[in-house]
């Protein structure tokens, strides 16, 4: 993780995050991938883009991507350290054209991330996290030109932001709200009167609950482990916390099935 520099992965995210543009901006063919979720020329841009950009620079480090995801576990098994990637985060809400989806890159050693960088092209605003380091939000990404991690962060503001809410906040998913989430929801009303509700895409409701803006995140639907990993990095990093909903632990990655167990990311409250 030392030699990891932060630098680095925010110019592969940007270089990716170009790659998007070019496509988001014109008109584009979506695929059905084997589960029925949605693929585009972006996702594969991106995705080439970023495995390039790491395995240039990082050789001994395998990469995992939601893009090339067929490695079995029988070779995964025997990686200590890797990259657990998704090239475009939200595809569904890079349909929609509401800007609303980022690019994913989290390293990750002996099951846990300990590095993140989460960043939405739209946006130009990039969320990056190390073990150790912290938490960062650095925005208009694209224009900020530093050298080192030192420069990086010194361009960057540390999360969490200081808010003042009156109320709890909750941030939850766009596209996906079960009836499970809608009562936890509930169970939160029921103790602390009215609460905000916030809807967002991709791992950017990740990124609100890092910078203090939401409360709680809580996610009871199906995520694989490339939407969640860099995520958990910048929200642990940020002093939140990110656990399994039945075991109260921290999730863990590079399990043999890569889907998430169902799962609350929060700052300082509890339920």
């Amino acid at each position: 993780m030392n030699n990891i520099r932060l630098v680095d992965l925010l110019k592969i995210s940007l270089d990716a995050g170009k790659e998007i543009l070019q496509v988001y901006e014109n008109e584009f063919d979506v695929e059905s991938k084997e589960d029925q979720s949605p693929l585009t020329l972006a996702d594969k841009k991106s995705h080439e883009t970023i495995v390039k950009g790491l395995s240039s620079l990082y050789p001994n480090i395998p990469v995992l991507s939601e893009e090339g995801k067929s490695i079995p576990y029988e070779t995964r098994k025997e990686w200590s350290c890797l990259w657990l990637v998704d090239p475009l985060d939200g595809t569904k809400e890079f349909i929609k054209k509401n800007g609303e989806f980022t690019v994913n890159i989290a390293l990750i050693e002996a099951g846990r991330p300990v590095v993140g960088i989460i960043y939405a092209p739209v946006l130009d605003t990039a969320y990056f996290a190390k073990k150790g380091m912290g938490s960062f939000k650095l925005e208009n990404a694209s224009t900020v030109e530093v050298q080192d991690d030192l420069e990086l962060v010194n361009a960057s503001v540390r999360l969490p932001l200081e808010i003042k809410k009156e109320k709890i906040s909750v941030v939850a998913s766009r596209s996906h709200l079960s009836p499970e989430t809608e009562e936890y929801i509930n169970q939160i009303k029921e103790k602390y009167g009215e609460v905000d509700i916030t809807s967002a895409g991709s791992s950017l409701k990740l990124c609100l609950v890092a910078e203090g803006k939401a409360d709680v995140y809580p996610r009871f639907a199906p995520t694989m482990e490339w939407d969640t990993a860099a995520g958990q990095a910048i929200v642990e990093q940020a002093g939140g916390v990110f656990v399994n909903t039945r075991t109260n632990e921290r999730l863990t990655y590079n399990k043999e099935n890569l889907l998430n167990p169902w799962f609350i990311a929060r700052r300082d409250f509890n339920i």
